[in-house]
């Protein structure tokens, strides 16, 4: 998504957690002639967030645009995953979110004109076993951007607000216990943990859509204010079906992939 800002010609201030990727990244841009900003944030703190706008101020007098878009999940079966797992995957998903539209609405409000875009997932429209705790951040994540929306409608809002749902991108994902904080980093993974995290690389490896693909999508949804950014045409017909066996049959339906 920066890529993709940057050659549509936006300044950008990127944010992770990861000071060697982030560092690499803003290099990258820098060296393609982009006017870019890195800051080293901790999206589940909010005075990270609040750091950022300042720095993202201070650089470049306003903000028009923001992505919640760090994600991270652990595998296991419900009642077997940690309390602080369980925290550690819903304070970064799902309170990263809340913490990104608190802190940078109201500089967007400043700015005049603007969008929020924040990353759920199909798994929080649909949730697969053993990743719970992602579905549940992810199931919040589309419920606190469609308030959202509603609200900056209700008041006739020129911001904009949009959730991006992606189903499988070659993204790292799974490797996200990488970063985990110092006390879950070496947990022993449960069966059902170890299986989610070799399946679903794969899986995301052979079969994911590229990550460029996804950041046309997402220009292409801010522009046009468009609320629903789904990365796969074929969730549509998946949704269809779980609408349609709420009303009917009051059972789950399936969903694609793995």
């Amino acid at each position: 998504m920066v890529d993709r800002f940057a050659a549509d010609g936006m300044n950008v201030v990127v944010a992770d957690v990861d000071e060697e990727g982030l560092a690499a990244t803003v290099a990258a841009l820098e060296g393609a002639g982009h006017r870019a900003l890195g800051v080293r944030t901790d999206v589940s703190r909010l005075e990270d967030l609040r750091a950022l706008g300042d720095a993202a101020i201070d650089a470049f007098g306003a903000v028009h645009v923001v992505c919640n878009n760090a994600g991270v999940v652990i595998g296991g079966r419900v009642e077997e995953l940690t309390e602080d797992e369980w925290r550690w995957v819903v304070e970064v998903d799902l309170w990263g979110a809340i913490h990104g539209v608190r802190v940078f609405l109201p500089l967007i409000e400043k700015a005049g004109e603007g969008h929020v875009v924040s990353t759920a997932s199909t798994s929080g429209l649909v949730a697969p076993p053993f990743i719970a705790p992602y579905s549940v951040a992810k199931a919040g994540v589309v419920m606190l951007m469609e308030a959202l929306r509603r609200e900056l409608e209700a008041r006739h809002s020129p911001i904009g607000a949009s959730v991006l749902v992606p189903g499988p991108v070659n993204t790292a994902l799974v490797a996200s216990p990488r970063n985990r904080p110092d006390d879950l980093r070496h947990r022993s993974d449960t069966p059902e943990g170890r299986a989610f995290s070799e399946q679903s690389g794969v899986y995301l490896a052979t079969t994911g859509i590229e990550p460029d693909h996804v950041a046309r999508l997402v220009v292409d949804g801010i522009r046009a204010n468009r609320f629903w950014i789904l990365t796969h045409p074929e969730w549509q017909e998946v949704l269809q079906r779980r609408v349609a066996a709420i009303a009917t049959t009051g059972q789950l339906t399936g969903r694609p992939g793995t």
